[in-house]
């Protein structure tokens, strides 16, 4: 499917797909630790404020993956 201008648009599934694969990126790793010392230190609120910081991490790394894993190379 050729947008004008002769370049190739990104198709609806294909957004969804590699959006929501980033979106488990980012994440898996910070409820992973959220429970994991939610569990380990019974306190819910240093669990949450350390998962918060792993999750904003996590986000600044998206956005080199994303750069790379949602844009197509022209041929």
């Amino acid at each position: 499917m050729l947008a004008s201008g002769g370049k190739e648009r990104f198709s609806i599934r294909w957004t969804i797909l590699r959006g929501s694969a980033l979106a488990g990126i980012v994440l898996i790793p910070s409820l992973s630790i959220f429970a994991i010392l939610w569990v380990m230190l019974d306190d819910l609120f240093v669990a949450a404020i350390i998962g918060g910081i792993v999750h904003f991490v996590a986000m600044g790394f998206s956005l080199k993956l994303s750069k790379k894993f949602l844009t197509r190379k022209s041929p």
